[in-house]
């Protein structure tokens, strides 16, 4: 008769050892990985799937730990933003929750380092806020100034300089004083989400002021309704001894209603209210790609018929067809005359740095035709590109520095010195210097690029 097996006692048993398993380590999930958020403007469109789905430049940038979430299993976060009221509520669901090593982020507080004061709580409070709140823009413009649309922008007749694409169910309005901080406080998460490196305002200055890009609509009961399209905010200080400069440092349109001519409209009010009110410029701080693009495309079509400076350009791309530019001519020989930069200046408004680089696509524009002229294009572009990156003495007397023995820092201790009366150094080149030619020529291809597609929407734009 059999007998029944019993194992042995692993812990009495020496020849047996329990084993101690260890956990992995927790190694947390990225924020751009679990975090979805949606714009609404309705209580109907909150969990809707058609609901306008928000990507944003970052999200990583707002979590400590290289943008890691640690101690849940299964995240996920949907955020939803009004575009009624700017409000956000944050539907947060796991399936556990537990220190893999690593704590716990407090989901709670990173998020309110976007959302902050904006960011509620309930879920029924939130929808609450789309009827609460429906005139919530109306009411902030109710006071504001509105903008005319037709205002002299310096060009010779108002038919030429106006766009064809214009948007005229929009207006704008420009706010300052006091309103400037309630309103911006609630546009900051989106300034955060959608533009890169970007940082809040002072709202406490009172040199900021805000223009809103506003469309009158209708709902579905037939009531009118203020919609929020975009904004800018501009710096307005003072240039000695009696004149103003405007500069522009943020500017959105939200991501609805991008590519539909809104951010190009707003920019052109800006340009006609520097010209009516007579500051010294409009700058722009650190223009992105896409701005620049807009902002030239605007720039170059107004340059177009302005009359003071057409002798000056037309005598510059005579001269480029019939020479072949030398090596340090372009800023004497190709560069706009000092006199057609302060025309410009004081009539359009527009500062030399950014005539300099519309000044490029005029030529571009006027040669005719533009590939028998390419190799000598290419060289002016070249040297102004180089001027800019290296500097207007690179090819002549130049700083040197080489690392001297010490027993401080070596890191630290270097001397500086720079050629005199053009003695060849004994100091040997940078090994580097085929990298920062080719680098150089990459930078005049990408530019050649820019100038052609601005060239291009211009040219269609004017037929």
């Amino acid at each position: 008769m059999g007998t029944k097996h019993h194992s042995s006692d692993p812990i009495n048993d020496p020849k047996k050892r329990r084993r101690v398993g260890f956990s992995k380590p927790d190694a947390g999930i990225e924020a751009n990985e679990c975090i979805t958020i949606y714009l609404v403007s309705s209580k109907e469109d909150v969990d809707s799937p058609n609901s306008f789905c928000l990507e944003p430049v970052d999200l990583n940038h707002f979590f400590e730990d290289d943008g890691k979430i640690f101690g849940y299993q299964g995240l996920k976060i949907t955020i939803w933003v009004s575009l009624i009221s700017f409000h956000a509520y944050a539907d947060i669901s796991f399936e556990s929750s537990s220190d893999g090593g690593r704590g716990i982020t407090d989901l709670k507080s990173a998020l309110q380092n976007i959302f902050a004061e904006s960011l509620v709580d309930e879920k029924d409070a939130f929808l609450q806020t789309f009827s609460t709140e429906s005139h919530y823009v109306r009411s902030v413009v109710s006071n504001a100034e509105a903008l005319q649309h037709k205002v002299s922008n310096g060009c010779s007749t108002e038919s030429n300089c106006l766009s064809k694409s214009e948007p005229f169910d929009a207006e704008v309005f420009r706010i300052v004083g006091m309103p400037v901080g309630h309103l911006y406080s609630r546009l900051v998460p989106l300034v955060l989400l959608l533009v890169d490196g970007s940082n809040p305002i002072d709202i406490l200055d009172p040199r900021w002021e805000i223009y809103l890009l506003i469309q009158e609509r209708k709902d579905i009961q037939e009531e009118s309704r203020s919609r929020l399209l975009g904004f800018a905010a501009v710096y307005r200080f003072h240039r000695y001894p009696e004149s103003k400069r405007l500069r522009l440092g943020q500017i959105l349109v939200l991501p609805p209603y991008q590519r539909k001519g809104y951010g190009r409209f707003l920019l052109e009010v800006l340009n006609r209210v520097a010209i009516s009110e007579n500051v010294y410029d409009l700058t722009v701080e650190e223009p992105e790609d896409s701005l620049q693009h807009v902002r030239s495309c605007i720039d170059v079509e107004r340059l177009l018929v302005f009359d003071p400076i057409q002798q000056a350009l037309d005598s510059v791309v005579s001269r480029l067809k019939h020479e072949n530019p030398s090596k340090k001519s372009y800023t004497c020989k190709y560069g706009p005359p000092l006199s057609a930069v302060e025309d410009v200046r004081k009539t359009l408004k527009i500062n030399k740095k950014q005539f300099e680089q519309c000044w490029e696509i005029l030529i571009y524009l006027s040669l005719n035709p533009v590939d028998k002229y390419m190799e000598t294009y290419r060289t002016i572009v070249l040297h102004r590109v180089k001027a800019e990156v290296v500097g207007k003495d690179s090819e002549g007397n130049g700083k040197q520095v080489i690392d001297v023995p010490t027993e401080y820092d070596q890191e630290m201790s270097f001397v500086m010195f720079k050629s005199q009366n053009g003695e060849s150094s004994s100091i040997e080149k940078a090994d580097n210097q085929s990298n920062v030619e080719e680098q150089l020529q990459k930078l005049v291809d990408e530019r050649l690029d820019q100038i052609k597609l601005i060239a291009e929407k211009v040219s269609v734009h004017r037929q």
